[in-house]
């Protein structure tokens, strides 16, 4: 598997504190790759290490092949880090011409397409004063994405859009992965739309990497199987400390292979079955488990 990023050690302190724990972690090139975590888990702290914003402690990482902050790396890099802040006084087409001059190269239609493609057409000559966090986050994106980068670094790509918002930059990302090649890693707190639109994720928790992996095989390890049964009291009784109630029916935590026995043991113990299916774990159940974190709706609503 070709890497995009390889970290190796890295560590970074404030102190006593240790934002970046020793972490060890490679990312794959092409697709879409989410950093997950608690607030402090060491998601954004790690963005700036590798666009060359802050020094690690310890360790190091390549990027492209580059080490952090080499030229032609950089310049084959795309990022937008939390809510982008921008001259209030420019439109949203001046801030993408000011950006554009600085970088060099990049054409007003270029710009336009850009805008068009993130949505804010019909506002590229407002001033951006008014704008709202889900129109800034667009247009944090717009200059991410104007120098074509083979690599894009977002952090909270989605904070303060509506769900049509939402859909969209989904689409977007899935996209700029799919067809114009370009390599993703974004950290969001919105764990449904990492689940839609990433194709694996790294999960952080006090500066390590707890787990890693495809998000289908992460969630497929949670998968459980959900029986309509009566009685109840009798399934439960013969499967014992591997079920648990959902509602009116018995979760099984089995393995697949399990599943014939399981269904067999049930009807010879009396138990008449209605319906039998695998349901797989989504990901916040992998995120609960992994971090021991509980305050999954203050997350699934933070930014």
């Amino acid at each position: 598997m070709e890497t995009v990023i390889d970290i190796r050690g890295l560590t970074k302190t404030y102190g006593t504190v240790r934002a970046l724990d020793g972490l060890t972690l490679s990312i794959p090139r092409g697709g879409v790759y989410g950093i997950l975590g608690p607030n402090g888990a060491g998601k954004s702290t790690l963005f700036r290490t590798l666009l060359g914003l802050i020094r690690p402690t310890a360790g190091d990482a390549t990027i492209m092949g580059g080490p952090i902050g080499a030229p032609a790396s950089m310049r084959r890099m795309g990022s937008m880090i939390e809510t982008p802040r921008f001259p209030p006084f420019l439109t949203a087409r001046q801030v993408l011409e000011w950006l554009g001059r600085a970088h060099g190269g990049v054409t007003s239609t270029e710009i336009d397409h850009w805008l068009q493609r993130v949505g804010l057409a019909e506002a590229a000559d407002r001033r951006v004063r008014g704008f709202s966090v889900g129109m800034l986050q667009r247009l944090g994106v717009a200059a991410a994405l104007m120098t074509k980068p083979d690599l894009v670094i977002l952090d909270e790509p989605t904070s303060g859009m509506d769900p049509p918002g939402i859909q969209e930059m989904r689409a977007l990302i899935r996209s700029l992965a799919d067809n114009d090649g370009v390599t993703i890693v974004l950290a969001s707190h919105q764990l449904q739309e990492v689940q839609r639109v990433c194709d694996r994720v790294a999960i952080f928790n006090k500066g390590k990497v707890v787990t890693e992996g495809r998000v289908s095989d992460l969630t497929a390890a949670g998968e459980r199987l959900r029986l309509s049964v009566t009685p109840l009291a009798r399934a439960l009784a013969v499967l014992g400390d591997r079920a648990s109630l959902d509602g009116d029916a018995v979760l099984a935590s089995v393995p697949r292979a399990e599943g014939p026995a399981v269904i067999k043991a049930l009807v010879e113990g009396g138990v008449d079955i209605e319906e039998a299916r695998w349901i797989g774990a989504d990901l916040e159940d992998v995120f609960m488990n992994q971090t021991g974190w509980t305050g999954v709706q203050e997350l699934n609503h933070a930014g």
